[in-house]
């Protein structure tokens, strides 16, 4: 490549960096974080676990399989926000289990069992973690 090739693709791939970072400070209502994305994966196999990371920082409530987003049957809490004792925070490693095409169980090695079930249509999670 030609150094003035060099100096274009830098460019571009710094105003690439630039405009993801200032559109993920614009998708959040000031004072408040978005709920990262969990590591799973984008076409999740019925009756597989997958391994997951589930995101607990404010409670365990939603969760998120490739584009598709579910909400917990029962959310679970320490009442004040955090996740209940036992719980990783911010994360929690586990399974993903998708049991039908609406339910998917995240269980772990501690024990933990939560039945998520799909909102369909939803494009984001329903709560953002402050």
């Amino acid at each position: 490549m030609q150094p003035s090739s060099l100096g274009l693709m830098r460019r571009a791939i710094l105003l690439a960096l630039a405009a993801s970072a200032l559109a993920a400070c614009g998708s959040s209502p000031p004072g408040q974080v978005a709920k990262p994305a969990a590591h799973s994966p984008a076409v999740v196999t019925a009756g597989s676990p997958h391994p997951y990371q589930l995101y607990t920082h404010c409670g365990i409530d939603e969760a998120r399989m490739g584009t598709r987003y579910f909400k917990a049957v029962t959310p679970l809490s320490d009442g004040h926000g955090n996740p209940p004792p036992g719980w990783g925070n911010p994360f929690q490693r586990g399974t993903m289990t998708t049991m039908s095409p609406t339910t998917a169980l995240f269980t772990d090695q501690a024990g933990h069992r939560v039945l998520f079930r799909l909102r369909p249509g939803a494009t984001r999670f329903q709560h953002l973690c402050s």
